[in-house]
């Protein structure tokens, strides 16, 4: 590992691997640094991320932020918080919201990303995705592993996609609101406390 995390940041910010698949080109956007204490493992950057260049900035980022308890200065403290999707390129449209994240991405860069970040004492898992690759023996509906989020506490919480679009899911299942959301603040709370 004699690549320092920074040298690794702007080589994945230059990628083109699977730009012939990219409707509007790519633009990797992502956050990251080597005292980082949390993980976000989203799926991909949508048309507005793509476009700002800020990791989650739209409603999803907004949801993301009250869920965690997190100020956005926080958030975008990448000293405290790394933000890696599975697909760090706007994939384009799908035949319900965005498409799925690019394949290609994950084995090209998640893991020496992820070596260079020893520091990271809660992994928030987001969506299908990043549930398979971080939780592999979870099961593989985000509803079932989001019940069952003691199974990997207090190191890892799989959360549902804070898009908007779930906005049934959460009024479905009010227990998240009530119940978990109050314990993943103050798991986010405890380990930032431990950073300073």
């Amino acid at each position: 590992m004699s690549e320092s995390l920074p040298a690794l940041l702007h080589r994945v910010r230059a990628c083109t691997i699977c730009a012939a698949h990219l409707p509007l080109g790519p633009r990797p956007v992502l956050q990251a640094a080597a005292g980082a204490r949390i993980l976000i493992a989203g799926q991909a950057p949508g048309r507005k991320v793509h476009a700002s260049g800020i990791p989650f900035d739209d409603a999803s980022g907004a949801r993301l932020r009250a869920w965690l308890g997190l100020s956005p200065e926080q958030f975008y403290d990448p000293a405290l918080v790394a933000i890696l999707p599975m697909g760090f390129c706007y994939p384009g449209p799908g035949p319900s919201g965005d498409a799925p994240p690019r394949p290609e991405c994950p084995p090209a860069w998640r893991a020496p990303l992820l070596e260079r970040l020893p520091h990271i004492a809660l992994t928030v898992v987001l969506g299908q995705y990043a549930l398979a690759w971080h939780l592999p023996q979870a099961p593989r509906q985000v509803t079932r592993a989001v019940q069952e989020w003691q199974r990997h506490w207090p190191h890892t919480v799989v959360l549902p996609h804070p898009s908007p679009r779930n906005n049934g899911w959460l009024a479905h299942h009010p227990w998240f609101e009530a119940e978990l959301l109050p314990q993943v603040r103050a798991r986010v709370a405890a380990v930032l406390a431990q950073a300073g």
